[in-house]
């Protein structure tokens, strides 16, 4: 692990870490809340309330609520929080950039999300948050599948759904270690904030995929930790809207990220596999099928060289692309790219 370098803050905490022997004393960076807020009117008070008293702001974003959250926030007379607002709706996604943008501006060094639902803990921030203070990674989200009696409160449906975009997940982006890709409590280093690419950072549900899919391609370190999730108030999240759109938009977030990361920005071992690996299984598939077809018709039963011709190329190109994959797996990054990332204070990237 890299020397920990001095950061601005005003509080010590005792952080635990892996890569840390024992718990050590560490001066925490400015750390900003964005809650992105639509018809929050009943909750968003205490959630503004359980942030952390470390929070140094608490940019509420009301994403052009018809209900009275704008005036619960103005009325909770919390000095730190600084209230951002729509005129229309602009989902999650656009939210929440919104909030990054003008956390960024308040000179904040560490962005946690937070929803304003009450779903998330906020006795959970520091744990989310330490792995970017101590060096380990640049991005940070919640896991709710690392213990079974978080799995046993969590609906089936949702566990069976979670599962398979997980997996989705995975391959578009490359992060092969985290799970849970839709869980919405998250941290970001603010000096990646002006790199994301903005305009294809989805505004809607697929929000917190398309971060994945955006921080893969600046070889940012994501990693995850462990939160439980609260069910009471409700999920937003549709599994039908999920099954229906977030496929499409995974295939192509993960034929973008090979394209760029194997065939525009380097060309390794991998993507000689790919290459093979594909034009020897689409071969062997296309040469079967037409002699599938041909046999059929004609009811002459396919030679053996004909059989072995389809077959082998099949067989090497699918362990070809297999091997892709494990070079992918092995490829994820591991150092954080925030400590070669600084911010110029006094100009937005963003607005670029």
């Amino acid at each position: 692990m890299r020397a920990l370098r001095p950061m601005s803050g005003s509080e010590f905490f005792l952080v635990r870490s892996s890569a840390l022997p024992q718990a050590l004393p560490i001066e925490l960076p400015k750390i900003a809340v964005v809650i992105p807020a639509y018809r929050a009117a009943r909750t968003i008070e205490n959630v503004i309330q359980g942030v952390p008293p470390f929070v140094r702001h608490v940019v509420v974003v009301d994403d052009g609520s018809p209900d009275e959250t704008a005036d619960v926030v103005r009325r909770v007379g919390d000095p730190r929080v600084d209230l951002v607002a729509h005129e229309t709706n602009q989902g999650v996604g656009g939210a929440v950039m919104t909030g990054y943008k003008r956390a960024v501006e308040l000179g904040a060094e560490l962005i946690a999300k937070m929803d304003a639902d009450g779903q998330m803990d906020p006795d959970y921030l520091l744990q989310l948050v330490t792995p970017i203070v101590v060096g380990e990674a640049d991005y940070t989200k919640g896991n709710r599948f690392l213990h079974e009696r978080e799995l046993r409160a969590m609906p089936g449906r949702r566990r069976f759904g979670n599962a398979g975009l997980s997996f989705m997940t995975k391959l578009a982006s490359g992060y092969w270690s985290v799970f849970d890709p839709t869980n919405g409590y998250t941290a970001i280093h603010a000096s990646l904030v002006p790199l994301l690419a903005t305009p294809s950072v989805a505004k809607r549900f697929f929000f917190e995929s398309s971060m994945l899919l955006n921080l893969s391609l600046l070889r940012a370190v994501v990693r995850d930790v462990y939160i439980p999730a609260r069910y009471g108030a409700g999920s937003h999240l549709s599994e039908s809207r999920a099954v229906v759109q977030f496929p499409f938009q995974l295939l192509r977030g993960f034929l973008r990220r090979v394209r760029l990361q194997y065939f525009v920005r380097d060309f390794t071992a991998a993507s000689l596999y790919i290459v093979f690996g594909l034009a020897l299984t689409l071969f062997g598939a296309i040469w079967g099928l037409w002699h599938f077809l041909v046999s059929a018709q004609s009811g002459v039963v396919a030679t053996t060289g004909t059989v072995m011709i389809a077959v082998l190329p099949l067989i090497v190109g699918v362990q070809l692309l297999l091997q892709a994959v494990t070079l992918d797996i092995q490829s994820a990054p591991t150092t954080p790219l925030h400590a070669t990332v600084t911010l110029v204070k006094g100009e937005h990237p963003l607005d670029r």
